[in-house]
């Protein structure tokens, strides 16, 4: 039995689908008996009153049928219960019952019994207020400082506080400001109602001022008030805590001093009777009830706190004394004596269960059996050390951490791109400016061994390619089964995608033992979609801005074999040179050497040489795989586009920012139009309405602002996706020159592309810039740094938009600098361990500075300036890269 446990003394369940809150329950002793023992009073909404006294014969008892002494039905929800001395001519105890729309006065009375059936209870109405609002919350206390009663307060639903003087209505009174009712608490010392607005901040009203102030039946000002016969309701104190709260208890320590708890979501506060925050308390789990009272240490105050998390916490001011776990959430929690058990605990869940409850320990009678000894041998122990080592060693060399049978037998993935279009194209709502968009079809093959739950297959694609369907749901699938869908890709936008390959993605549950819902499993299968797809035939072009040239080892192979969809009839003797044009309109052009083993793809625009390049590639290998050729390489001598590169990124980062300052206008002139609009309000409210001054005008006015800006910041963002689109088609294309350009490994590639595509969508909050800055700072820290001095370097934790584009362009030169002085990437251990370089032809070292960085930016832009006319028809001499910083 756990230490922290409350100790269950009486338990029940109330009722059956019955719903409680923080008001249902009350403790005191309502039939008057003045033996000081108390009874549980408990209302649901479903118009049931109980009260109950409990008589355990041991502790831990359920109900027992005495410990009902009555149950009636009020057939109207009853919202909270109170008992105090609501009746005039005498100070007995009565039981005061909250309904949405009526207020009842109950007396509560027993009669001894003289048969075994026991005492009789009854319940007599002694006067009841039907309400002309529908009714929040109430409190009572002595308002005004009479003796020897209790009035009424009641707190609708519109803000307005209605006080009753025992069987006759006193006065209505609206709260300024009122938007939704907050707890309300009466205190005698200030003779004081405090209640929590909507505007989040405690409010203390004066009884004397709420008495005195204008009727809540007449809420537009009159003459009589103009000449000053009424007075305006003023708020005595108010205090902002920023939160709505839960509930609000006055606890008095003497006559001279009081405190008022607040009970927040987050945190509860201790205040003055001036409102000044005596302290504060942040709860780590979100309260649902609290009950302060006061402690035996003179001058503090112990506090219960119920949270969502089935504790409850008991502090004193704010330190944490005791824990203990409830098996409900309360929602109402209160302390009384019952059958002459002092504090005893009592809590009252939202589906009906209460318990009586006391915190302690019970003492255990379970002693630890004695353990064993044996003799231990060190040499056997060993051995069999050695063997578990080998054993986990050979693990990690393996692939993964269960065996591939049963990780890839369970479900297989295959996916099938049809070779031909689709007859009837399934693109619809198309961007583009091309009459017919065509579509190709894709199906996707499940085959399954086991049984599988809960099978959903999603499907990728990079836009601005569109899928006429991306998520698939099987249900159940028997073993033995194979499963085929089919879905329509096509081109919406007006440009590019940056790649042609999609991927499908199947997460199901793997049926087990141990885990009745199944193991959680993954699997994917990544497909290529064609290149006509996106792309029509065209006329070649001469001449254009942007030019690559691609080296190889083998002899030049006829464009016509390796692009047989694209060939121009039009011009068959020209078999080395091929047009293509892709459907968002730009062009590209692929020459193959007659002479050299090179290969030039020019265009107007440096990232549409990404998707052709990359094709040729592939297809040249593809081409000599076919060929039993496996000696196949390409390589690329010439200067690195940096510049062109840097443009685009100039361009996305000037559009992030163009969206800022735009959302911020935004965010102004939607200020600006709130404010406009609360001013119309009150004129349109007052009853002599002031001449508007032009305010309409400048209502229209700023609407069509905020629709305008509204508009520009929609457009900026389609541009700002285009952008990204673009840039990361360029990135795409930079990598593959750098990996070409320095024979990078397939790792060290991943390595690269990691660094540079780090993200799939481009957010205000994050964008690429900076994650690509903080990446690639970490290569140079790491594998890439030339000594101690740069591995010291302290990178943020915390990523911001920068303010210009020069320091990542700064460090994609210095990465491609120290790549071309041998520098190598990896991930291992020892990457942080200094680099000795050997550097060909006494090349300048790296700086170890930024005034050393600032030196070498002229010499790095000579040396990745692009020269965009390259001869391809005549053999080029072999030119390294390094040649243009040698001394």
């Amino acid at each position: 039995m756990s230490l922290f446990k409350a100790r269950d003394w009486w338990s029940t369940v109330l009722g059956e689908k019955e719903e409680f809150d923080q008001g249902c329950l009350c403790l005191a002793d309502v039939d008057n008996t003045g033996n000081g023992q108390d009874k549980i009073i408990v209302g649901s909404f479903m118009g049931y009153l109980r009260i109950f006294n409990p008589h355990p014969v041991k502790t831990g008892d359920g109900t027992q049928a005495e410990d009902l002494l009555l149950e009636v039905h009020l057939r109207d929800p009853i919202l909270q219960v109170e008992v105090g001395k609501f009746v005039s001519g005498t100070e007995m105890l009565h039981l005061a019952v909250l309904h949405s729309r009526k207020l009842c006065v109950y007396s509560i009375s027993g009669t001894l019994g003289n048969v075994e059936h026991g005492n009789q209870y009854q319940i007599k109405l002694m006067y009841e207020h039907n309400l002309q609002r529908t009714a929040c919350n109430m409190t009572y206390g002595s308002f005004g400082g009479v003796k020897g009663r209790d009035l009424i307060c009641i707190q609708s639903m519109d803000g307005m506080l209605m006080v009753f003087e025992q069987e006759s209505y006193a006065f209505g009174r609206f709260l300024p400001g009122s938007l939704l009712p907050g707890p309300l608490a009466y205190s005698s010392r200030t003779d004081s109602f405090i209640t929590v607005s909507s505007c989040r901040q405690v409010e203390s009203y004066k009884y004397q001022v709420l008495a005195f102030a204008t009727d809540a039946d007449k809420r537009q000002e009159t003459e009589q008030q103009k000449l000053g016969s009424g007075k305006r309701l003023v708020v005595d104190w108010t205090l902002n805590i920023g939160e709505q709260a839960l509930d609000i208890c006055i606890v008095s320590f003497n006559q001279s001093a009081s405190s008022v708890f607040v009970l927040g979501e987050r945190n509860f506060f201790c205040l003055k009777d001036n409102g000044q925050i005596r302290f504060m308390k942040k709860l780590d789990c979100s309260p649902s009830c609290f009950l302060p009272y006061c402690s035996v240490s003179e001058g503090t105050t112990n506090t219960l706190i119920g949270n969502h998390n089935n504790m409850l916490h008991i502090y004193q001011d704010v330190t944490l004394k005791w824990a203990t776990q409830l098996p409900h959430i309360p929602v109402a929690v209160r302390v009384g004596c019952l059958h002459d058990l002092k504090g005893v605990i009592v809590t009252l869940s939202d589906d009906g269960h209460l318990q009586c409850s006391y915190l302690g320990t019970d003492p255990s009678l379970f002693q630890a059996p004695k353990v064993e000894s044996r003799e231990l041998h060190y040499d056997e122990l060993d051995i069999e050390l050695k063997e578990l080592q080998k054993i986990i060693k050979d693990v990690n060399k393996s692939q993964g951490v269960w065996p591939m049978t049963e990780r890839e037998d369970d479900l297989k993935v295959s996916a099938m791109v049809s070779p031909n279009f689709d007859s009837v194209s399934q693109a619809t709502d198309v961007e583009v400016g091309t009459d017919l968009v065509p579509s190709v079809t894709v199906k996707v093959t499940l085959q399954n061994r086991l049984a599988l739950q809960k099978a959903k297959l999603s499907v990728y694609v990079q836009p601005p390619l569109v899928l006429t369907c991306d998520q698939f749901t099987f249900e159940f699938m028997a073993p033995e089964m194979s499963r085929t869908v089919s879905f329509s890709v096509y081109l919406k936008g007006s440009y590019t995608p940056p790649q042609l390959e999609g991927n499908a993605v199947v997460s199901y549950s793997r049926p087990s033992d141990r885990n009745p819902d199944g193991i959680p499993r993954v699997i994917q299968c990544k497909f290529r979609l064609p290149l006509k797809l996106i792309c029509l035939p065209g006329q070649p072009s001469k001449t254009a801005s942007h030019k690559l040239t691609i080296d190889t080892n083998k002899s030049p192979v006829s464009l016509l074999s390796l692009f047989p969809g694209f060939a121009n009839l039009s011009e068959d003797d020209q078999v080395n040179v091929m047009g293509f044009h892709f459907l968002g309109g730009s062009r590209v052009t692929l020459l193959a050497s007659k002479t050299s083993q090179r290969y030039r793809i020019q265009s107007e625009q440096f990232e549409d040489l990404w998707l052709i390049t990359n094709e040729l590639i592939i297809r040249l290998q593809e081409y000599f795989e076919k060929q039993g050729i496996k000696d196949f390489a390409c390589s690329f001598s010439g200067s690195m586009p940096l510049q062109e590169y840097f443009e685009l990124i100039d361009h996305h980062f000037e559009l992030r920012i163009n969206g800022e300052k735009l959302e911020e206008l935004l965010s102004e002139r939607a200020i600006q139009f709130r404010a406009i609009q609360r001013r119309l309000l009150t004129r349109f409210k007052d009853k002599t309405p002031a001449p508007l001054q032009h305010l309409d005008t400048l209502l229209d006015g700023t609407y069509k602002q905020v629709i305008a800006l509204a508009d520009a910041v929609e457009e900026n963002q389609d541009n700002l996706f285009q952008s990204f689109t673009k840039l990361r088609s360029a990135t795409h294309l930079v990598i593959l020159l750098i990996g070409l350009w320095q024979k990078l490994s397939p790792d060290q590639v991943a390595i690269l592309e990691a660094a540079f595509l780090p993200l799939q969508h481009d957010t205000q909050e994050l964008g690429w810039e900076e994650t690509v800055d903080a990446a690639i700072s970490h290569l140079l820290k790491t594998c890439l740094s030339k000594s101690s001095k740069e591995q010291a370097l302290n990178l943020s934790s915390q990523l911001n938009i920068p303010k210009d584009t020069s320091r990542l362009k700064k460090h994609i030169t210095l990465l491609c600098d120290r790549l071309a002085k041998g520098g190598r990437l990896c991930l291992s251990t020892d990457a942080a361990a200094p680099q000795t370089i050997v550097m060909p032809g006494g090349c300048t070292a790296i700086p170890e500075s930024d005034l050393e960085e600032r030196s070498i930016e002229q010499d790095s832009t000579e040396l990745f300036t692009n020269h965009k006319h390259l001869i391809v028809e005549t053999p080029m001499p072999e030119v390294s890269p390094l040649q243009g910083i040698s001394e």
